[in-house]
């Protein structure tokens, strides 16, 4: 009986380690601009976007880029919560809202003082 007690309360903590984000959002995401393509999958115990493509390589970002980002689910369609950019060492608040297959990233710095929103659809799963 011990041992079951142990199974379930590792399995409740490896479940609570998962991302909360549903699996719904996952995919290859395109940017409405057409300037990115991004991957959004699990890493380690966070969500993180991974730039698959850019238009321009000469600009400020690059394939390989990645957004870490650490969100709660709010509601079905509705997360929020930190994202970082290891590559400007930056932190952001975010918020994302899918509906099917359209996406809404709102990211803020500066205590929402400066944000950004960028419209995506998904290009494949």
């Amino acid at each position: 009986m011990k041992n079951l007690r142990l199974v379930f309360a590792a399995s409740a903590f490896l479940a609570a380690a998962q991302p909360a984000l549903a699996q719904s959002v996952y995919g290859v995401w395109a940017r409405d601009d057409g300037l990115v393509h991004s991957r959004i999958g699990p890493c380690e115990a966070e969500i993180c976007a991974t730039n698959m493509w850019v238009k321009d390589p000469q600009g400020p970002e690059k394939a390989g880029d990645r957004l870490e980002m650490t969100l709660k689910e709010d509601s079905p369609d509705h997360w929020s919560g930190a994202a970082f950019d290891p590559q400007r060492n930056r932190f952001y608040s975010m918020t994302m809202i899918v509906d099917g297959q359209r996406m809404m990233t709102r990211g803020c710095i500066l205590g929402g003082l400066l944000c950004r929103a960028i419209g995506w659809r998904l290009i494949s799963r």
